[in-house]
């Protein structure tokens, strides 16, 4: 099969440190072309990837200081895209709502994986283009009262070959805290949960533009070297060691996390998530086998002591069984083939109208 893969232009595909999207988008493709399909990647030009790459930049955008508007880009991008249409047999964009206005003008199907959340803002366009297939990365995410076309939810996955597994914590016991820093991904709650139990707090991510004020006033003035501790943003070697060595991750979301792959990157490594019960997370953890699901920051205290009871094994089994790029990539076969296959029987249905 013929495929776009169409990747935001912000991040390197695969991202150096923190970029999910990115990350999903590159195992994705690599994973295709593994399996023989002809795979063309959509992304910054400092991207790696098996799949023959097109840019319309040659580095993430967040590098390039002289670029001032970033929606240029993201236009130049899919129009190269959509001018090329015809040499795909499907496309598919991870660009929000980004490549609705250009679908419907083509005749390949384009099917958009739902990343993000619902806005009063993009809600307008979604339900403008509700007839377009979308995929879920979990069914928390969906949104019915927008009666959207989600023709199936795809759990994100990652290569736990990648991922050095812990059988065991470090002997100085810590929890740990990855992600952007952000009021959304409960920074915040994280500290307090920490200096509430006594337990030491290992904090690694990037702090975004706007974020930064939320960061100068409610975590760095907590941030004493000691028991908290924020060590930048990691790479993925980083990652892995910091969240395999932590007694737990914590998750303390405050927002309808759409998927998180912190929670499986930490469980593949070997260690327990306690998070918010918002969004994803109960589709994501099992409960009382994994990690534990928390209603409250006290929620979350009290987990800390349930953790050690816990098999690291079977957190590793757990992201094995469920969240791998193999049963990612599966899924998104089986969507592509019944999307493709439902717009063949389309175009023969009208072929044969046009004939009487």
């Amino acid at each position: 099969m013929r495929i776009a893969q169409i990747a935001p232009l912000w991040e390197r595909v695969p991202p150096p440190a923190y970029g999910g999207i990115e990350l999903v988008v590159g195992l994705l493709t690599d994973e295709l072309v593994k399996r023989g399909h002809e795979v063309t990647l959509f992304a910054s030009g400092d991207s790696i990837t098996l799949a023959k790459l097109e840019s319309v930049h040659p580095q993430a955008l967040r590098l390039d200081p002289t670029v001032k508007e970033c929606g240029i880009y993201e236009m130049l991008q899919l129009s190269r895209v959509y001018e090329q249409a015809s040499e795909f047999d499907i496309i598919h964009s991870h660009m929000g709502c980004s490549a609705l206005p250009y679908a419907n003008l083509v005749k390949t199907p384009t099917v958009h994986t739902l990343h993000g959340i619902f806005t009063p803002d993009n809600e307008k366009m979604f339900t403008h283009a509700r007839r377009q297939p979308y995929v879920s990365i979990s069914d928390a995410q969906r949104e019915p009262r927008l009666n959207l076309n989600c023709v199936a939810t795809v759990y994100n996955g990652i290569d736990l070959n990648t991922y050095k597994f812990y059988e065991k914590p470090q002997e100085q016991p810590y929890l740990a805290f990855l992600g952007r820093i952000s009021p959304e991904k409960g920074t915040h709650l994280a500290i307090e949960i920490a200096k509430r139990s006594g337990w030491c707090l290992k904090m690694a991510g990037k702090v975004d533009v706007v974020d930064v004020e939320y960061f100068e006033q409610e975590i760095k003035p907590h941030i004493d070297g000691k028991q908290i501790e924020y060590l930048g943003e990691a790479d993925h070697d980083k990652k892995n060691e910091l969240m395999g060595g932590a007694v737990a991750t914590l998750f303390p979301i405050t927002w309808r996390e759409p998927f998180g792959l912190v929670m499986i990157e930490s469980m593949a490594s070997g260690t327990p998530v306690i998070a918010i019960e918002l969004g994803s997370t109960s589709e994501v953890i099992a409960h009382g086998k994994t990690g534990f699901l928390a209603n409250s920051v006290e929620d979350c205290i009290a987990s800390i002591d349930k953790v050690g009871e816990l098999n690291r094994y079977a957190c590793r089994e757990h992201v094995e069984n469920n969240f791998s790029v193999r049963r990612m990539t599966d899924g998104y076969e089986a969507v592509y083939r019944q999307i493709v296959a439902e717009r063949f029987a389309e175009n023969g249905h009208v072929r044969r109208l046009s004939r009487v």
